[in-house]
């Protein structure tokens, strides 16, 4: 600080020094004049030296930093310092950009980036592809607007990323789409759509497959139950073994059409082309028939409990609810030890319907919980054996909650017991008239 102002003050102290000797030497009058022309002198340098700096940040970009002497080639040469650094960072974050870009560009997914209110800020040029975008034209263009489709706009409107979208049909016939939001920064939304049509079709052969030999088995299998408990009712059976060798094989042809009609149940659940039939479900009076069918299947081995805290009803499936909520309950029943205790509940988180099955069974190991919904997965398949499940429950419990935009929710620990939950939106919730809702 105290340099420049040496440096900006020099040579107006050296005029004013000549300015009082011309004063002490010819008078007063010449002095002030010599002293004026100076400071005039002075000051249109300096207004030169501003204009010329005027013009360049006219259009800095284009023009050279002007030269000046004095001070302002000092001044100049610093500013040409910064201006020369400023345009190699800019080089780089430009590089750097487009670095970016060609890399997402390359990326096998479409990316989308969108706002707090989904409008476009960017996309990828399969973005573009996956939803019939034009990235110069269409930012700013909130995403509903152009991908219209009913489930894209239902996705967006529950705020529910935590799981993935399939859109069929999505601008293209034909196409299949994978896609997923991911929150990130502040307030921004990362929209990331995959084309798997390809595993969709191989998905649907699967399901295609599964289904026909499931229903193809169902008549053999019929056929040759009924030859079993022909046989095994016989009169003239006096053989303990041939009578022990068809009561096993009884049981195994049951547990075969059990595990055949679970499929079957499974591939329908799969189908996209099995629409979901809505209705108003009473779930407290459904909850209270399959609260009794317990009690029959547990025989009094259990203390089974019903808690009804809500009495709003779910704009669902009232079959595949009923099946959902009893696969949770018959597996409480199943995996819970004689003498324990198991607790079925409904009732509301804020303004989401909850049912939950807890129990006060071993409990299940942290490891084995993410993958309980896979089909034919195990914890104990000794223990599985022996309560005659076809390992396919929890996958149909998941599928059924998938559709009803519902969450399923498993809590165990090891030798406490465990407690699985299925988490409606409010968006189902519904109001029954009074007339209809009892005390439970």
């Amino acid at each position: 600080m105290f340099n420049f102002w040496r440096r900006a003050l020099f040579f107006p102290f050296v005029f004013l020094v000549l300015s009082l000797l011309v004063w002490a030497t010819v008078g007063a009058l010449p002095a002030t004049l010599f002293f004026s022309v100076f400071l005039l002198i002075y000051l249109v340098l300096h207004l030169r030296q501003l204009e010329a700096l005027d013009y360049w940040l006219a259009d800095s970009d284009e023009r050279m930093v002007p030269d000046g002497p004095g001070m302002w080639e000092e001044v100049f040469t610093r500013l040409n310092r910064m201006v020369r650094q400023h345009r190699k960072e800019h080089e780089q974050r430009v590089a750097a950009l487009q670095h970016m870009e060609q890399a997402t560009s390359a990326l096998p997914e479409g990316v989308t980036i969108l706002d707090e209110a989904y409008h476009i800020e960017w996309c990828n040029p399969l973005a573009e592809q996956h939803f019939g975008l034009d990235c110069k034209r269409d930012i700013g263009q909130q995403i509903t607007y152009l991908a219209r489709q009913p489930e894209f706009v239902q996705y967006l409107a529950l705020h529910e990323f935590s799981e993935q979208l399939v859109l069929c049909g999505a601008r293209q016939d034909g196409l299949t789409l994978s896609i997923k939001l991911i929150p990130y920064g502040n307030n921004k939304l990362l929209l990331i759509s995959r084309d798997i049509t390809h595993l969709e079709r191989i998905e649907t052969m699967r399901r295609d497959f599964v289904a026909n030999v499931s229903h193809e088995l169902r008549t053999p299998l019929t056929v040759v139950n009924g030859f079993v408990e022909t046989l095994h009712d016989m009169p003239n059976l006096e053989n303990s073994m041939t009578r022990r060798a068809l009561h096993l094989m009884g049981e195994q042809t049951h547990r075969m059409e059990r595990l055949v009609d679970d499929l079957l149940t499974l591939s329908k659940l799969e189908d996209t082309l099995n629409a979901l039939q809505e209705e108003t479900v009473d779930v407290s009076r459904l909850l209270s028939t399959l609260h009794q069918e317990g009690q029959s299947l547990s025989a009094e081995k259990h203390t089974l409990r019903l808690e009804l805290t809500s009495s709003c009803a779910l704009l669902g499936n009232a079959d595949e609810l009923r099946s959902a909520f009893g696969n949770l309950i018959s597996n409480a029943i199943h995996y819970t030890p004689q003498g324990g205790e198991i607790l079925v509940s409904w009732h509301e988180q804020g303004d989401r319907p909850v049912f939950s099955v807890q129990d006060s069974g071993s409990g299940i190991a942290p490891q084995h919980i993410p993958r309980l919904t896979e089909r034919f997965y195990r914890v104990d398949r000794s223990r599985a054996r022996e309560t005659g499940g076809t390992g396919l429950g929890l996958a149909i419990v998941k599928h059924i909650a998938s559709r009803h935009q519902a969450r399923l929710e498993i809590a165990s620990v090891e030798g406490k017991g465990s407690t699985f939950s299925m988490v409606f939106p409010a968006s189902r919730r519904l109001s029954l008239p009074a007339e209809e809702t009892g005390a439970t």
